[in-house]
């Protein structure tokens, strides 16, 4: 059974929108997200992320885009109904019944973009299995906060684990993760 991972780039103030130049995807951070989602089985995504990626990854080109148009997503949505292109799937049912039957019935682990109300309330449902947040070592000042920062306190499980060191300044945080000894979960 795989798990449904929730991945975000964020600046240190939380900052995960609008995304700036601080988001490097050619870099060390990305080789190491782009080896880990190649493998995974799709996307879920709710349906505002979904939207938006729709509207910019089908027109573009390189192994990102390659990966990403290819990939299965299921999209979780109050508001779309019936077929959904870009090989796209809605998500039917309530989400715990949704997700936890996707998790067995798709080889590998799904990957969640986005940090919204969709992500809020799989968090709040404790469908999420793990959080990964890449941490760039900056200040934007403004824009919107990570999902576990702005809409109230979501409790988490946590395992004490490594925290990955990216050259080219981020740092992967999976939950539980020790930077100089100081605890970020």
């Amino acid at each position: 059974m795989g798990k449904l991972i929730a991945t975000t780039q964020a600046t240190i103030d939380g900052v995960i929108d609008p995304v700036g130049e601080w988001v490097q995807p050619d870099g060390d951070d990305g080789d190491y997200s782009f080896e880990r989602q190649a493998r995974s089985g799709g996307l879920v995504l709710g349906r505002k992320t979904f939207e938006g990626l729709a509207g910019y990854w089908p027109s573009q080109t390189g192994k990102w885009a390659d990966m990403v148009n290819a990939m299965p997503k299921y999209v979780g949505s109050n508001t779309l109904s019936g077929d959904l292109e870009w090989n796209a799937t809605l998500l039917n049912g309530d989400l715990e019944n949704s997700l936890s039957k996707l998790k067995i019935e798709v080889d590998g682990d799904l990957f969640m973009h986005g940090s919204g109300e969709f992500a809020y309330a799989l968090a709040e449902k404790g469908l999420i299995d793990e959080y990964e947040v890449y941490l760039n070592p900056l200040v934007w000042g403004q824009g919107n906060v990570h999902v576990l920062g702005d809409r109230g306190t979501v409790r988490m499980g946590a395992r004490r684990r490594e925290a990955v060191r990216l050259r080219g300044g981020p740092t992967h945080l999976p939950p539980g993760s020790t930077i100089n000894g100081c605890g970020a979960s």
